[in-house]
């Protein structure tokens, strides 16, 4: 009712007919009990009718509980375009992943009805949060699923370009790989894209373009430029860092979190997206305390909210181009020029699948040939069949998740097993489900289609015979090289280009490096002391998410060992670093590899990898 006003002990009402259902667990009703705890922390103030709390493109604010009236959500607030998304009533509160994060705002909350809100700043309900795990929970559950239904609603800004931009494919990626609410209207086929180029006196070839707002035009922006529109990224921290964490996947993320959690100044950088190439999986099935699985983003999405809570600062996109000793410390560079020191380095940068060496096929990339299987990618798969390439756990985890949304997947593997490089329990689902079909002994050879793929040539590696299958799309994961050229003249890499630690980064490092510390090398130790390696970019390491995230956490036991030594022997500016001795150029492999044919890293075992 309007201006209603209930003690926050008494039972919050019913929902109302006309209020949005709370079906996916996003919209959930505060106890009397939750809100009494909240009340002794916040301002209660009355709201008159029309009133905005939340506005649209605005950083941060404070979180809201209604205590009466109702809240409407809304897109496009105050324009023609203005669009309802939820409206909201008694006990509910408001905001989404972007609060936590210092977003700006996707959206505009206003109150339909005068009423009564609880006001508490969001620095405030970040500590409440964290002393109180259930509400804690309630909220991070809240706001991830709301997150989510703002990606699907397409809500945010727009991208307005062709499919065959690569700028555009950038851009739609970038938004994609960091959960932002967007839209891709397509140029060439989208009814609306003609309107808004004549609204915004932008011609077909400024595109692609960012329209934020209904107000704001940004012209084929970098990846930082929308970083910075959106705030993603933390700005950058002055002075030095206990810790410094070069990549946010798994490996990352942990180390991220463990470090703040200790009471280290630790930041946190990523050259594109938090999740590494986990954060790419549709469904995590058999990581550890998620019986019914997690998506890859998801997972990462929570850990950085982890990190962020003691204190980690993120920054995204952070392109690392080089490290150097520098007095004690160690600078890393970044390619806009910007630079950061730490006491201690982490180096989590992962690996990059690696492209199938098929003629014609780079026209298609990004248009119908991909290297990442979500809901972005399933939804330009339209009712067609589709093509998936490779042997290994993430080939299989999309074989699945796009055999939900297509009629057919033909999946396509070198060997002559289904299980030499897949999990059981993927076999099994796989085998049993009937629009899956498994092509052993398979390479691709051919790809047919001028602008979008209309088919996949495919040859039997025994008898040699070809034929044409029919796929709208091609999803390839055949193995990863790892993310170290920029570290190729400063650290010791094993002949793959994988970072050695423990006794073998030691046995390669510069002359004098190691005899003037008072220590030997750690297990995850580079050839340089205080910078460490973990997870996937690691020589050796399990190619897995849940041994990456045991990795960082005990990267950051090791920072702590090499902070209680005297770190006065660190090379400086100008000292020999050490030599790639020995190193044989990463050899090319075979595109059509199985996880059994080359590196371990192909092994990637049940998580999404």
């Amino acid at each position: 009712m309007a201006g209603e006003d209930r003690s926050p002990g008494t039972a919050p009402r019913a929902a109302a007919p006309d209020e949005t259902p709370d079906l996916y667990g996003a919209y959930p009703r505060l106890t009397p009990k939750q809100i009494r705890f909240l009340s002794g922390h916040g301002t209660r103030r009355p709201v008159a009718a029309g009133e905005v709390l939340i506005r649209e493109g605005d950083r941060g604010g404070d979180f809201y509980v209604i205590l009466g009236g109702s809240v409407a959500i809304t897109e496009y607030y105050g324009t023609s375009d203005e669009r309802l998304l939820r409206l909201h009533r008694q006990g509910r509160f408001l905001g989404e992943l972007g609060l936590l994060q210092g977003q700006v705002a996707f959206y505009t909350a206003h109150a339909q009805e005068a009423g009564e809100v609880l006001v508490i700043p969001v620095d405030r309900l970040r500590v409440l949060v964290a002393r109180d795990p259930v509400l804690g929970n309630l909220v991070l559950r809240a706001y991830l699923g709301r997150r989510t239904l703002l990606v699907g609603a397409g809500a945010g800004f727009r991208i307005l370009g062709s499919r065959y931009s690569s700028d555009t494919r950038r851009l739609r990626e970038f938004a994609a790989r960091n959960w932002l609410p967007h839209r891709w209207i397509d140029l060439e086929t989208d009814a609306e894209a003609e309107a808004l180029l004549r609204r915004f006196s932008v011609t077909p070839e400024e595109t692609p373009i960012v329209i934020w707002r209904e107000e704001q035009v940004l012209r084929n922006p970098g990846n930082a430029e929308l970083a910075r529109l959106i705030g993603l990224s933390t700005p950058a921290a002055d002075g030095d860092h206990d810790l410094l964490i070069v990549g946010s996947g798994p490996a990352g993320i942990a180390a991220a979190v463990y470090g703040s959690s200790d009471g280290l100044a630790t930041t946190l950088v990523d050259a594109f997206a938090t999740g590494g190439q986990a954060g790419t999986s549709s469904l995590i099935e058999n990581y550890l305390g998620f019986p019914s699985g997690i998506s890859g983003s998801e997972l990462a999405e929570r850990g950085v909210l982890q990190a962020r809570k003691f204190g980690a600062r993120v920054r995204i996109p952070a392109e690392a181009t080089s490290l150097e000793p520098d007095g004690g410390h160690y600078r890393v560079t970044f390619a806009d020029g910007t630079e950061a020191l730490g006491r201690t380095v982490v180096l989590a940068t992962g690996a990059h699948y690696r492209r199938l060496d098929v003629p014609g096929i780079a026209r298609l990339e990004g248009t119908s040939v991909f290297y990442a299987a979500t809901v972005y990618e399933a939804r330009q798969c339209g009712a067609d069949p589709v093509a998936v390439v490779g042997g290994g756990n993430s080939a299989g985890q999309a074989s699945l998740f796009l055999a939900e949304r297509v009629p057919r997947v033909h999946l396509l593997i070198r060997g002559a097993s289904l299980g030499a490089g897949m999990s059981r329990y993927l076999v099994d689902q796989i085998e049993r489900h009937p629009r899956v079909n498994v092509a052993l002994d398979t390479e691709v050879r051919e790809v047919r289609g001028d602008d979008t793929l209309r088919s996949v040539v495919v040859e039997h590696i025994r008898t040699k015979e070809r034929r044409a299958l029919d796929a709208c799309s091609l999803f390839v994961f055949i193995g990863a090289k790892p993310c170290t050229d920029w570290l190729s003249d400063v650290l010791a890499l094993d002949d793959e280009g994988f970072v050695l630690t423990g006794a073998e980064a030691e046995a390669r490092a510069a002359p004098g490096v190691w005899e003037s510390q008072s220590r030997g090398c750690l297990r995850l130790e580079t050839s340089l002391p205080g910078v460490f390696a973990a997870g996937d970019v690691r020589s050796g390491s399990v190619k897995r998410v849940a041994s990456a995230a045991g990795e960082g956490a005990m990267a950051v036991h090791h920072v702590h060992d090499h902070l209680g030594h005297t770190t006065a022997g660190l090379p400086g500016p100008g000292d020999d670093l050490p030599a790639p001795s020995g190193r044989s150029a990463a050899p090319g492999g075979d595109p059509h590899a199985s996880a059994t044919d080359a590196h371990p890293l192909h092994m990637t075992g049940g998580e999404g990898r």
